[in-house]
């Protein structure tokens, strides 16, 4: 794992040294002059120091989650910042008691249910190019994670070079529990966990804290909450573009944290024996079998959970998660652009609009999955979710030629 956590930083910090100073023009548009109108800039509020820059997410009574002018505001910002040889690094956090909730998939619902589809489109547009632009950015990134990380919270934030976790950090993509599929990037950060780690988080949406992040690889460093402020502080008095830096800088202020011995970053060995088989039907079979065997408790929880979830969700998610790992973060964004049109538009099934009813507008927990089971879940349906939404529909445009991908 340690070996996985040097291997993502070096490949990061190679990436920002190479393009840094190759790119580097004046940005002439100021910071205050970045968005249409001044309820946009709230979203997205900015924080300047001498030699960097912090984009504070700004939408706390909803857990700062991602809305269209959200991403539309973020990108402009990030150009503008990587385009300013006055900047070296860039950071970014959440106001309130999260980092980031996720995507605003209340507002996309209702979106859908207004057939708004060109709207819903934008959205996932805007926030997937800019997870692709952090992902190639010329700069060094530091995200603050403190609190609620999940979905598009981590989207936006896994792919820069240094995550900060703390004990109120909570990951998880849970998108399996409300119809959906892990996007926003997690197939590919996903499907490079060790292990069959990925399988487990994406198909359950079970959650990991600060310490499991930093064990896994999901956080570069962890530090208490009450050290945050300090932290701060100190990078905002630095004066470099180097990552190397700012590393020691974090270095010099984090704190040692190993995972419980009960979690689940312990338990490898059992995660591999089950997550890693070929169909969610022989995973489920070998935890059975696990359960039985050993009548370990854990395994019969997470039975239950992948019980709550959609049956269409679990074998679109495993075969995400699964093309992942051989592709780079450009083609799985660009494919689950397509699962995501694919996921909102009703054509397959309207897991989606009833796992966000359930959950977030009527909550009654209860959805009535459609296929209700495994079982009834045809090949057909599973491949489908793959493709385009027409021979006309447009995929993902990224700017590839421009910005170098990686995998």
């Amino acid at each position: 794992m340690q070996r996985f956590k040097a291997a993502l930083l070096l490949k990061r910090s190679l990436h920002s040294r190479r393009f840094l100073n190759h790119y580097r023009t004046l940005c002439s548009v100021p910071d205050s002059a970045l968005s249409v109108n001044d309820d946009i800039d709230n979203q997205v509020l900015v924080e300047a120091k001498a030699w960097s820059r912090t984009a504070i997410l700004n939408r706390p009574s909803v857990l700062n989650a991602l809305s269209t002018a959200m991403g539309a505001r973020l990108q402009n910002l990030y150009t503008c910042w990587e385009n300013d040889p006055d900047i070296g690094f860039v950071a970014m956090k959440g106001s309130g008691r999260g980092f980031c909730a996720g995507g605003d998939i209340v507002t996309l619902y209702h979106l859908i249910h207004a057939g708004k589809m060109e709207d819903c489109k934008e959205f996932f547009r805007k926030i997937y190019t800019f997870i692709y632009f952090l992902g190639t950015y010329l700069k060094p990134h530091v995200a603050l994670l403190n609190g609620i990380t999940m979905g598009g919270g981590a989207g936006v934030s896994i792919p820069g070079t240094f995550r900060v976790a703390t004990d109120k950090t909570v990951f998880a993509t849970p998108e399996t529990l409300i119809g959906f599929h892990p996007d926003a990037g997690a197939s590919f950060y996903l499907s490079h966990l060790p292990g069959h780690l990925g399988e487990y988080l994406g198909l359950t949406g079970e959650k990991l804290n600060g310490a499991e992040m930093i064990a896994c690889g999901l956080a570069s460093h962890y530090a208490h909450t009450a050290r945050l402020p300090l932290i701060e502080e100190q990078l905002g008095k630095l004066v470099t573009d180097d990552p190397s830096v700012i590393e020691t800088c974090l270095e010099k202020y984090s704190d040692l944290v190993y995972p419980d011995k009960t979690s689940v970053v312990n338990r490898f060995e059992t995660l591999d024996k089950c997550f890693g088989r070929d169909t969610v039907e022989e995973i489920i079979d070998a935890l059975e079998s696990e359960a039985s065997k050993t009548n370990d408790a854990w395994c019969t929880s997470i039975l239950r959970r992948l019980k709550e979830t959609s049956p269409l969700s679990l074998k679109v998610s495993l075969k995400s998660i699964r093309e992942g790992r051989f592709q780079s973060l450009d083609q799985c964004l660009i494919r689950e652009y397509r699962m995501s049109l694919q996921g909102i538009s009703n054509l397959i099934s309207r897991d989606f609009r009833e796992g966000v009813r359930a959950r977030m507008i009527d909550k009654d927990l209860s959805p009535k999955w459609d296929p209700p089971s495994l079982e009834q879940v045809s090949e057909d349906m599973v491949e489908r979710y793959f493709s385009p939404l027409s021979e006309f529909e447009p995929d993902l445009e990224l700017p590839t030629k421009l910005r170098e991908a990686f995998s």
